[in-house]
Parts: C-alpha cells; sequence; structure tokens
C-alpha cells in the first residue's frame, strides 16, 4: 500500500501492541524513510488534533476504544497518503471529535488534493465529507452522485429512507395530483409511497383533516420527546406511525394532524416501495 500512496484506517484499528501511542502514529513516515525531527513535529501536531497531547508514550494497550481509534486515524492521516482508506473511522468518537476530524480531512483533501474512500453509516458524515456519495443496497450501488442531489432527489424509497426521510405512509394520487391516505376513506387512484422528513413536517393540534394543498394525516400523539430545540412526536394516523416536530408540549394521547408541505414529499410507487410498518 506504501509504494501506491494509499492509508487505510482500519475498522479494528490494527494498531501495534509493543509500541507507544507516538511510535504507532510515526510508524508509516519511519517506514518511508522520513528524518526524525519531521516525525516528531508531524506526530505532535495529530497529538494535539486528536486532543491526546500527554498520551506520546503510553502504550496502545492502556487507551480507550475511542483512543485507539484516534490513534489509528493519526497513523493513516500521517504519511499525507494520496489515497485514503476509512472504514468508519469515527464511530466511537465523542459529537466535538467528531467535527474537528471532518475538517481536517476535509482540509488534507484540499491541501494535497487527496482522494478518500470513506465507508459510513452516518448520513451527516457522508453529506458533509463527501463530493460524490455512493448509497450501497445489499452490496449493489443504488445511487451515486454529489451529496445534495443524494439528499433532495433519492432515486429509491430506500436512499430516502438512509438520507432522514424514514416517514413512510402509503397513499393515493387522484388525477388531479390530490394526495390523500387511502384508508377508509373511499379514495381511489394511484397507489404511492410517500416518504418525508420529520423535521419537514409540523403539527396542528386542531387535528382537522381537511385543509389547504398540504398533505394531513389526522392522528393522535403516542410518544413525545424533548431534542432541545422543540419537541418530536409520534403521531399514529391511519396509514402508519410517523414522526413530527413542534415548538410547544402536547399531551400525549391528543388528537392532532400532521401537515406535510407538498414539496417536502417524496413518492415512490407502490410496488416498488417497502410497505410502511
Amino acid at each position: 500500500m506504501e509504494k501506491r500512496g494509499t492509508a487505510m484506517m482500519f475498522q479494528s484499528y490494527a494498531l501495534w501492541p509493543h509500541m507507544s501511542v507516538a511510535a504507532n502514529i510515526g510508524y508509516g513516515l519511519r517506514m518511508r524513510g522520513a528524518p526524525r525531527d519531521a516525525i516528531a513535529q508531524r506526530v505532535d501536531e495529530l497529538l494535539a488534533l486528536m486532543q491526546m497531547r500527554g498520551f506520546a508514550a503510553r502504550s496502545v494497550t492502556q487507551l480507550s476504544g475511542g483512543q485507539r481509534q484516534r490513534v489509528a486515524l493519526a497513523r493513516a492521516l500521517a504519511v499525507d497518503p494520496k489515497l485514503l482508506l476509512l472504514d468508519e473511522p469515527m464511530s466511537n468518537l465523542d459529537y466535538k471529535v467528531r467535527i474537528e476530524l471532518r475538517h481536517e480531512l476535509r482540509a488534507l483533501q484540499k491541501r494535497i488534493g487527496i482522494t478518500a474512500v470513506y465507508v459510513t453509516h452516518d448520513r451527516e458524515e457522508a453529506l458533509t465529507l463527501a463530493d460524490r456519495i455512493a448509497v450501497l443496497d445489499a452490496g449493489h450501488v443504488v445511487q451515486y452522485g454529489p451529496p445534495e442531489q443524494i439528499f433532495h432527489q433519492p432515486a429509491s424509497a430506500f436512499v430516502a429512507g438512509f438520507m432522514g426521510a424514514d416517514n413512510a405512509i402509503e397513499l393515493t394520487r387522484a388525477s388531479d395530483g390530490r394526495l390523500c391516505a387511502p384508508r377508509g376513506n373511499g379514495a381511489s387512484g394511484e397507489r404511492v409511497i410517500g416518504h418525508f422528513r420529520s423535521d419537514d413536517a409540523s403539527i396542528d393540534a386542531s387535528g382537522r383533516a381537511e385543509g389547504d394543498a398540504d398533505l394531513r394525516l389526522p392522528g393522535h400523539i403516542v410518544q413525545t420527546l424533548y431534542v432541545g430545540q422543540g419537541y418530536r412526536y409520534r403521531v399514529r394516523t391511519d396509514g402508519a406511525d410517523v414522526w413530527a416536530h413542534a415548538s410547544h408540549r402536547i399531551d400525549e394521547g391528543a388528537a392532532v394532524a400532521v401537515v406535510v408541505p407538498r414539496d417536502a414529499l417524496l413518492l415512490f410507487p407502490h410496488a416498488t416501495a417497502a410497505a410502511p410498518s
């Protein structure tokens, strides 16, 4: 890998247990014949980035899982590789460190023109780090493109769910384009599955089912979560349980209507989309 200018950050860390933190980080540079003072300087830079100053002489066997992950990522970054392969490198890190490392990875990419292949289940990491995203399902690439396209124009219900539009409800699309939940209302038309993000939906505590051009789903509150900047509600509708946001608290059991703007709905053919649970 070193002959190809490639570095790998393994999910299992793969650190040398008989070496110190500093020796692990500088290993690739030593194998490339870098001067000692250059190695020491680069190791110090990466220890500071990983918030691990004071750990240089410590054995990696004395570190926590998150600390070992930082050392493994620092070792991969130390050699300024042309191609960096990363297998979920930040899964054990706290939020503040993850944000800082994202900036470091982007800065490294811009500075030396590095190409990175980054495997993650975190859509925020994918969106903020990637120039191109490949979404895989059962080992197959189901969509490939820039982050904005993947987020706003998902090619399937699977991609929509991965990109946060995990509310899914069966709908009927009438000949005039109107959308409504088909169960129990005698509506006829094309059956589709509508996906939407919870932060795109709001809650009308009046519980009215009728209204304007927006989709309105009558139901009642079955779960309340406080998320700091408001509340996230699980609403049981006739078609499915869905999540929506409101700035104020609503009692569980209250009758409400989930209101979804028409342009926030992602529609997929019923036959090719998974039915909502």
